[in-house]
Order: C-alpha cells, then structure tokens, then sequence
C-alpha cells in the first residue's frame, strides 16, 4: 500500500511543505489529489468537489506541476497558452498570458517548439500554463529541478503571491532549505504514513522539547524518519 491512513485539509492561503524519504508515498498523494491515480479508499475534495465522483468541478480548480513538465513537442510556447485557456475555458487569456510570460521570461521563446526548449524552461512554460486559470489549490512536485538562481527566486516569489491571493499550496521536494524558507506547514511523510503534520514553528519546538535549541527542519526530518526504520 503507498498510502494508508492520511488526513489533512490544505487551508487557504497556506503553503504545505511535503517531505519525506524515496517512496514515502508523496507523488502518490499529490497524484491522488489531482485525480490521476483513484484512491481505494477515503474521500478527496478540492475546493468542496470531490475528486472521484465530480473530476470536473474539482480539476477545474486545480493545478499539478509534475515533477517532469508534459508538454506537447510540436506546440509553440504560446500554443501551449491557447491549448490551456481553451481546456479551462478562460476568455480574455491574452493579457494574463503575457504577465506569465513576461514574469518567467519566456517572451523572447513564445514562438519556440517545446521540443527545442531547455529542461528548465519547458518546467517555466508548465508553470505558466498551470497559473493561467487561476487555480484555487496548486500541487507543485519537485518544482525547482532545471531552473537557474533567477528562475528559482521568481518562482518562489509566484508561489507566495498565490498564497496571499487565497490559493492552497502543496510542495513536494526533498531541498529542506526550500521548505524551510517557503512553507508555512510541513507534512513528513515515511513508508506511506504520515509522521508528522503542523506549522514549521511547532516541527522546531518540538526538536527544542528534546533540546535541540538550534535544531533545524534536517535535524527533525532525520530525528523522526530514522526512529521509524
């Protein structure tokens, strides 16, 4: 079983920080969220809609940055903008489109094939497509692999902006110094089950409580995922 036995709400305008060892189960989670993989059990909801029996309303109110971008080789950058605000049915993208663009400098590559862009600006151009209808919750795994210094400092900053907007925000990744400086809560994650899950304060007091005055988030990470194995 990948996952068995975990609970948790995403509340608006949070960033929930997702770690955990190889195969804890994180891509399983954010895939079940985003209603690739159907879960055997339990109930998922974005934004009120259920995942399973009301896909529409719930994906419609979604985004899933995967951890390699799914673009379509022979579609232009800006193709790939039309294709997205046709599927989700957003009118009037063109402005959006080029803030996106403009933001994740992509302009000077909104006429490039995605066959013919780097890994990191096809992960640019996957996030862009997966702003453009505004989701309400955003599922980011491994979101930084590919992008230089610049590009990692825009999308940090894009994804506090959304937050502050009212989206909710998951982020999987195994850079703690990321989670550290980005999310307000953690979720840790160990052989599908969930061993941790509050604010990065209360992960912090509890290293103190076993008097780690100075500990940091891989000092807890190691702490609790170790005592388990």
């Amino acid at each position: 079983m990948a996952v068995r036995g975990l609970s948790l709400e995403v509340a608006a305008g949070s960033i929930v920080g997702l770690v955990g060892p190889n195969g804890a189960g994180k891509t399983t989670t954010l895939r079940a969220l985003a209603g690739i993989i159907p879960p055997t059990r339990g109930r998922l909801s974005i934004a009120g809609h259920d995942i399973v029996s009301d896909p529409i309303a719930a994906k419609s109110r979604l985004a899933f940055i995967p951890d390699e971008p799914c673009l379509f080789d022979v579609l232009t950058v800006w193709e790939h903008l039309e294709f997205t605000a046709s599927v989700y049915r957003v009118s009037d993208f063109c402005a959006e489109a080029e803030r996106l663009l403009t933001q994740f400098e992509l302009i000077e590559k909104r006429d490039t094939i995605a066959q013919e862009l780097s890994r990191g600006m096809r992960q640019k151009v996957a996030i862009c497509c997966a702003y453009l209808h505004q989701p309400e919750a955003i599922l980011f795994d491994e979101p930084l692999t590919g992008l230089d210094p610049r590009a990692i400092r825009t999308l940090k900053e894009s994804i506090r902006q959304r937050a502050a907007a009212g989206a909710a925000v998951m982020v999987s990744s195994h850079l703690l110094d990321l989670i550290d400086d980005l999310c307000t809560h953690l979720l840790l994650m160990h052989r599908g089950q969930c061993l941790f899950q509050g604010t990065l304060q209360e992960a912090k007091s509890k290293l103190a409580e076993h008097g780690a005055t100075d500990g940091s988030l891989e000092d807890f990470f190691f702490q609790l995922t170790e005592r388990t194995n």
